[in-house]
């Protein structure tokens, strides 16, 4: 898993900065009643996204969490006031304070299923009744396009789907929470070129090999023979599920 203390200054501009920011707030805004009074942001990472979702709707009280210290800093400073360091498995609120919980590209971070119970569970708590909370799922899949790239990488054992959507809605219903709509959105500046693959691939993403195996090189060698080395392919587009709390 990758160190967010240390990812925190160049997060925003190598996950799509401001473009992608926007397409996933309008998507998750698009799932939170027009009522609701107060929103949490579960692991908010940089705020590039809680700000947008406190700035679209002015009436809307948004607070975020984050565990990396670096990233709850970068939040704070957009959100002064509002940002605390917790850990999602354990936040630090009453029981029914908020309207609606956001957890936006966390659940595929979470170690193991019994943990990403626990977030979600923590999320249902935190939820008034009648309150909605909306998560990403199936992530990894996103970033499967179709593109030369994706058949490239195909052999490579790929670490378990933590945030895989039956699992998330069986974890909802342990909860108390019932299905309440869903929404995609593009991953703008997200698309994947074949020189960014292969050093990525190189970092240990992608698959459970260790950098420098014999197959990651291979697929390595691969990516570096196709055209248009710098040239990004489709953009990933993310699936967002919403539950409302009985």
């Amino acid at each position: 898993m990758l160190d967010y203390d240390e990812e925190a200054e160049e997060y925003d501009a190598t996950r799509g900065g401001e473009p992608r920011a926007a397409a996933a707030a309008d998507a998750v805004l698009g799932l939170i009643p027009e009522g609701a009074g107060r929103l949490l942001d579960v692991a908010c990472g940089t705020g590039i996204v809680t700000r947008r979702l406190a700035a679209a709707r002015p009436g809307l009280r948004v607070m975020g969490a984050d565990l990396a210290q670096g990233m709850a800093r970068r939040a704070a400073a957009r959100l002064p006031g509002t940002v605390v360091l917790a850990d999602s498995r354990r936040l630090p609120f009453g029981d029914g304070t908020f309207d609606a919980v956001t957890s936006v590209w966390l659940l595929h971070l979470v170690d193991s299923p019994e943990d990403v119970r626990a977030v979600v569970a923590e999320c249902a708590r935190v939820l008034r009744p009648g309150g909605v909370y909306v998560t990403t799922v199936d992530k990894a899949d996103a970033h499967d396009v179709g593109s030369d790239i994706d058949t490239v990488l195909a052999p490579r054992p790929r670490r378990p789907a933590r945030d895989a959507a039956p699992a998330v809605a069986a974890y909802a219903a342990a909860s108390g929470l019932v299905p309440a709509g869903q929404a995609r959105f593009a991953g703008v500046g997200q698309g994947r070129s074949p020189r960014r693959a292969a050093a990525d691939l190189r970092r240990g993403w992608f698959t459970t090999l260790p950098p420098g195996a014999p197959l990651s090189e291979r697929m390595a060698a691969g990516l570096k023979a196709l055209p248009d080395q710098d040239r990004p392919r489709p953009d990933p587009v993310f699936t967002l599920r919403a539950f409302r709390k009985g």
